[in-house]
């Protein structure tokens, strides 16, 4: 998208909050919907299986409590999700957002399945092949999100859900730290093991503590470090450190290797909790997980890594997944097997 397109995007994004702000119903839960159960909850507050009582159809209603949801962040989650709703490997929504009398409320698409973090076996992982299907559609799905000038935040296993458990069809979801970019970064959110090291050694990560280093901007570079952990631990089944701070010895391990004049893929220069990649994969890492956010390659980077070449030593080779009468991924598979028969 180019930089008009952009700023476009941008005023139909403002101008939907808008008008969504001046429309927005009240009405309470069981006047529109039958509650089955909750199937999610977090700090956001909760997500709960309704049905329509008119039209029947099922869906997922993501629940905010008032006492903590301030309407603009309400407001701008809802507008950016279904901004993106569009595309195949981001949850889609309906456009039904209410407010009751304790609560604010719009309905997603329902994802009938796991999220990617409980299908991960700890100290396993889950299957290469799975692992490549479900980062080729994440990485579609942030190219399609940076290209509207966005940036999720969020990015972790928790947040991609999936229709079945060979992760033939992934969905990206929740919006609610998304920012868009270039926004000057005040306070610090996200998940510890997923945040690059210049968000890391922003501030002392205590909650909401304000940031007292110097200015940083949100940028889709802070999307890339998390998507390169996000493989990292679902090839693996655990994280490759706690925080990117030199406190931590496995990050300093890697960063150690990163900064290697001439980085070497040779197995005994490869950090310890490494070593199972192979060379390639170990490539792919050092441009996902670029120390310096300036050199992070873009998410749809992994393409040429995952259609070639395998990731975990010893693995046997396996595409017959890829099929290009069958791409849910939105990207141009024909050319992609064409350079893997090279």
């Amino acid at each position: 998208m180019s930089k008009p397109e952009a700023l476009l995007a941008e005023r139909e994004k403002t101008r939907l909050m808008e008008l969504t702000a001046q429309s927005i119903n009240h009405l309470e839960i069981q006047e529109r919907f039958n509650v089955i159960k909750e199937i999610g909850r977090g700090k956001y507050g909760k997500v709960l299986l309704v049905t329509h009582r008119f039209k029947g159809t099922p869906m997922a209603l993501k629940v905010m409590p008032k006492a903590s949801t301030k309407l603009q962040g309400f407001l701008r989650e809802y507008c950016i999700s279904l901004h993106l709703s569009c595309h195949p490997c981001i949850v889609g929504l309906f456009g039904i957002a209410f407010q009751s009398k304790e609560h604010y409320c719009f309905a997603q698409e329902l994802v009938i399945g796991r999220d990617l973090f409980a299908l991960t076996q700890f100290l396993v992982g889950i299957p290469e092949p799975s692992v490549k299907r479900c980062a080729l559609q994440v990485a579609s799905a942030l190219e399609f999100i940076h290209s509207h000038g966005l940036v999720h935040r969020d990015i972790k296993p928790e947040n991609i859900l999936l229709l079945d458990s060979h992760c033939q069809q992934v969905k990206l979801a929740d919006f609610g730290l998304a920012q868009k970019r270039g926004t000057m970064i005040r306070f610090i959110t996200g998940t510890l093991p997923y945040m690059a090291p210049e968000l890391c050694g922003m501030a002392l990560l205590d909650g909401q503590k304000e940031a007292t280093a110097p200015p940083l901007s949100v940028e889709p570079s802070l999307d890339t470090w998390a998507f390169g952990v996000v493989i990292f631990c679902i090839l693996t089944g655990y994280f490759p450190w706690d925080r990117c701070m030199d406190s931590d010895d496995f990050y300093q391990e890697f960063a150690d290797w990163w900064r290697m004049e001439q980085r070497s893929y040779a197995e005994q220069d490869i950090p310890p909790l490494w070593k199972k990649f192979t060379p390639e994969a170990m490539e792919m890492f050092g441009k996902l997980l670029a120390l310096d956010a300036n050199n992070r390659c873009t998410p749809p980077c992994v393409q040429e890594y995952y259609i070639k070449r395998h990731l975990m030593s010893g693995n046997e080779c396996m595409f017959a997944w890829l099929i290009v009468s069958e791409n849910p991924l939105g990207v141009n598979t024909k050319n992609v097997l064409k350079n893997a028969g090279e």
